[in-house]
């Protein structure tokens, strides 16, 4: 299943979710661009989210205004469904209009193949990014190891290259594959002092001691944060 978080209130873009996107709000633009991988849900804090929903043939929950992240509404929204403990739950940012099918197939595909491997609490993906792009603080980077396994997450550029030039940093996409399991397991954990510091919550699983799975993707969508954004998607994608 696909849930997608949805919270009406955005500091920086009010009602971002609800944008237009070629005639359609920016929430329902995301949900259709994935429809066709599995069962898609909305989980959101706005009856309104709701009804927009229902009028485009989406299924959407109410849940709690009170979630400090994503992760946690989906996780409500998963216990309001009834999910099974095995069942795989795809987190899709509801910012992420443009997003390409085959970015989230290749992280439902990493989840089902970690999905009983208890120490891997999360799976997700990176794209290659130039260096000019590692130096944006708002662009995530991440490190891994050989398999694939996240060493660590972070706004600064990682690594670092003291000796030379580097060009092959490795850009987070916030797109989470969990199972049921493994999404109750990380609400369960305590935000932890990296996390707080970077404002990333994936460095909870780390701090804890758990996994992190990355996939490689390659993909020209990105999270639209600010009207700025928005403008600057419009500018390259054609609906």
């Amino acid at each position: 299943m696909i849930i997608i978080p949805a919270r009406i209130g955005s500091s920086r873009f009010p009602n971002k979710v609800l944008a237009d996107i070629g005639g359609m709000p920016m929430v329902i633009r995301t949900a259709k661009a994935v429809e066709d991988i599995d069962r898609v849900v909305i989980a959101t804090d706005s009856q309104e989210v709701i009804e927009i929903a229902k009028e485009h043939g989406i299924d959407a929950v109410l849940t709690s205004s009170s979630h400090q992240s994503g992760t946690d509404r989906i996780y409500e929204a998963a216990t309001l469904l009834g999910l099974g403990e095995d069942e795989i739950v795809i987190n899709v940012q509801g910012d992420e209009p443009f997003i390409e099918t085959e970015v989230v197939q290749a992280v439902y595909t990493l989840t089902k193949k970690n999905r009983i491997n208890e120490k891997i609490l999360m799976n997700s993906c990176y794209k290659m990014i130039s260096n000019p792009e590692a130096d944006d603080p708002n662009i995530v980077k991440v490190v891994t190891d050989e398999e694939g396994i996240a060493l660590y997450f972070s706004r600064a550029k990682i690594p670092y290259p003291r000796d030379h030039h580097f060009d092959r940093y490795k850009g987070h996409l916030g797109i989470y594959g969990f199972t049921v399991k493994s999404l109750r397991a990380f609400c369960l954990l305590q935000a932890s002092p990296l996390e707080e510091i970077e404002k990333l919550e994936q460095l909870r699983v780390l701090y804890h001691g758990y996994e992190v799975a990355m996939t490689e993707v390659k993909t020209e969508s990105f999270g639209i944060d600010t009207p700025e954004d928005l403008e600057k998607a419009l500018k390259h994608h054609t609906l």
